[in-house]
């Protein structure tokens, strides 16, 4: 007689959760947004346009998830405050964050003005700060909530003429562990990703130079760059009860490339 196994699948479920990704207009936004529908949750996709959002939310339903539209720009204050508001009226909860945003000016950092720098702070780290007080006002009266952060392994190695980007993403890990430390007593983990390099819109001409783009994939073991729906196991199982121990955790996603000398 087969043994019976233990219903692990059942613990990836999100069903009946409602989770909001910002930056889901495109590339690992919206690869995070297709798994996180696809496994139960209803989507809310975040972005400055609702064109693509809107695209983003029919692709899903199509492909028999949920998904609404929730534009607004993170790094405008009151914005924030009143989708979360909105979030609070139409659906009564807010059980995971994904949090998808950033912004990037590969220039020395002589060649930054105050105003660069500030704006760039503003969007890479000050929103992830905003945006994570206000999901957990939501989050802390039911006692549960999942945060994620999308950091990058520019937070933990670093190029030259990216200052204010590698410091934001290494500001973020940091964040990560200061919800998870100010949080975990009270149902909430707060967890990142860091996603290596990966062929999405965004890096497309990087990706495709016969150079640069070789120069990257030999960057990795797996002599490749990664594909953008490669992102959304680690996204499912942080937002999941599969991950119910972990907290203050940031999961590499990148081929292997930070372990490569």
């Amino acid at each position: 007689m087969a043994a019976t196994l233990p219903p692990y699948l059942s613990t990836f479920s999100l069903a009946g959760q409602v989770a909001l990704v910002t930056g889901s207009g495109r590339g690992l936004g919206l690869e995070i947004a297709r798994a996180l529908a696809g496994s139960g949750a209803h989507v809310l996709l975040n972005g400055r346009t609702a064109a693509p959002l809107e695209a983003g939310a029919a692709d899903i339903a199509a492909a028999g998830g949920t998904a609404s539209v929730l534009a607004f720009d993170v790094s405008d204050r009151a914005a924030a405050r009143a989708a979360f508001a909105r979030i609070g009226r139409e659906h009564g909860r807010l059980d995971v964050l994904v949090q998808n945003v950033g912004q990037r000016n590969r220039k020395p950092l002589t060649e930054l003005s105050d105003d660069e720098i500030s704006t760039l702070l503003d969007v890479d780290l000050v929103s992830g700060l905003i945006l994570s007080r206000e999901a957990a006002r939501l989050m802390l009266p039911r006692g549960y909530g999942r945060m994620i952060a999308v950091t990058s392994v520019a937070g933990q190695i670093a190029r030259a003429n990216d200052a204010i980007y590698t410091a934001a993403k290494a500001g973020l890990a940091g964040m990560v562990r200061a919800l998870a430390a100010e949080y975990g007593p009270h149902g909430l983990t707060s967890n990142a990703i860091a996603p290596g390099f990966f062929a999405t819109e965004t890096n497309a001409a990087i990706a495709t130079d016969p150079e640069r783009g070789a120069y990257f994939a030999n960057r990795t073991p797996l002599r490749r760059w990664g594909r953008p729906e490669e992102i959304a196991g680690a996204a499912v199982f942080l937002a999941s009860a599969a991950a119910s121990y972990v907290n203050g955790h940031v999961l590499v996603v990148d081929g292997g490339a930070t372990i490569l000398m």
